[in-house]
């Protein structure tokens, strides 16, 4: 792929009026000629610098408002390069603004929409590229990016809700270890000077939490570069090592409580993505590819493709995903009778709204159930170091006694 750059202009537009943009082009003589096929007699152009962000990246929100203000704009007539240009105007976000304005470039040189969007992967997936290029040929754009909007929507809600689930629990933890640091650092000492002037033998409870405050306090650096350290390479691993990935993704469905509701959530996603799809009018074995990386899980994108396979090898889906051993009996049937009966996207629709429900209401039972356990944890935890601080106040009665 040729490799494209940013540049700056400035100019006047057809009606000799001043303007200035950006637009993304494999060279400078390429951008000049993709401006004059828009009517724009170009003054200055220049490249853009590139801006080290670490914060700047497009979000599925953003992909989803600004796919809406697009399909808004192509219904009241303006022209497609032209909607690009104003939803870039408008964004708040940089990446996507200059995402936009590129492929806003690319469409304006010539170049299908999907094709364009096909240059920027990381902000529209192989889902969203399919949904426009059929929208693309069947000339019902402007609806079809309505429903990538309304599909994205979903399933942002969907990983909002698995994300509150997996926080709550980390929080509570990470609550308990701050509570009981501070406690080692700077309580347990002090009753440590008063135990050393008393000069009574301490409980080995007492000394084992002493003991902890003395480790606590001469290497908490060192504890706390550990942490970071694991956090840190744990995070890079999961980008970079696919093998690294599988091992936690499955290890998470092996969790109790929560890894119900990721595989509750991974179906939900699979079916509500392969019903957009199929209704859209995407051919199956082609929806499929594009499903397997948005369920959000190895397993299951592992289990989607392996399914696909068999699909082009002539089975039914249903037996198909059967065999995964991974989707749940009730979406096996729907999709049963939804391709004996020639509705598929309809049944896989109501499975979907049925997975994400459970999601929903799992998330929220979550974190009723969890909290007792937490609060009885960060009771034993702070409770603890109490109690072993208290013990030997029993025995200074008896020595000053």
């Amino acid at each position: 792929m040729t490799r494209q750059t940013v540049f700056l202009w400035q100019g006047v537009d057809a009606a000799g009026r001043p303007a200035s943009g950006e637009l993304t082009a494999p060279a400078a003589r390429v951008a000049e000629a993709m401006l004059r096929r828009q009517g724009v007699k170009a003054k200055r152009l220049r490249r853009k610098r590139r801006s080290w962000s670490f914060a700047a990246r497009v979000k599925t929100g953003d992909v989803a408002l600004a796919s809406r203000q697009l399909a808004a704009m192509m219904r009241a007539g303006v022209p497609l390069v032209r909607a690009f240009e104003i939803v870039a105007a408008g964004a708040k976000n940089d990446a996507l603004a200059s995402v936009v304005r590129g492929v806003a470039g690319d469409v304006a040189a010539g170049a299908a929409l999907a094709t364009a969007l096909g240059k920027h992967p990381a902000a529209f997936d192989e889902m969203y590229r399919n949904l426009v290029r059929v929208g693309e040929r069947s000339g019902t754009l402007d609806a079809m990016l309505e429903r990538i909007a309304a599909y994205q929507e979903t399933a942002l809600a969907t990983r909002r809700k698995v994300k509150k689930a997996m926080t709550y629990p980390l929080l509570v933890v990470v609550a308990a270890m701050v509570v009981s640091g501070i406690l080692l650092v700077y309580v347990v000492p002090q009753f440590e000077a008063v135990f050393a002037g008393a000069g009574a033998d301490l409980p080995a409870f007492t000394r084992f939490v002493i003991r902890c405050s003395e480790v606590m306090q001469a290497w908490w650096w060192a504890l706390l570069t550990g942490v970071g350290g694991i956090a840190a390479g744990a995070a890079i691993a999961r980008r970079r090592s696919a093998a690294f990935r599988g091992w936690l993704d499955r290890v998470a469905l092996k969790l109790p409580v929560v890894g119900a509701i990721l595989r509750q959530a991974a179906v939900a996603r699979y079916a509500r993505t392969l019903a957009t799809a199929t209704a859209a009018g995407v051919p199956l074995v082609d929806a499929l590819a594009a499903v397997a990386d948005s369920t959000g899980n190895v397993v299951y994108a592992e289990a989607v493709r392996r399914a696909r396979e068999e699909v082009v090898a002539g089975q039914a889906l249903h037996h198909a995903m059967r065999e995964r051993r991974v989707f749940p009996n009730m979406i096996v049937q729907m999709v049963a009778v939804g391709e004996e009966s020639g509705s598929l996207e309809t049944m896989l629709g109501k499975a979907a709204e049925q997975f994400e429900a459970q999601v929903a209401d799992a998330v929220d039972n979550l974190a009723t159930l969890i909290e007792p356990l937490l609060m009885a944890v960060l009771g034993v935890l702070v409770g603890g170091l109490v109690i072993a601080m208290y013990l030997p106040v029993f025995q200074l009665g008896n020595v000053f006694g």
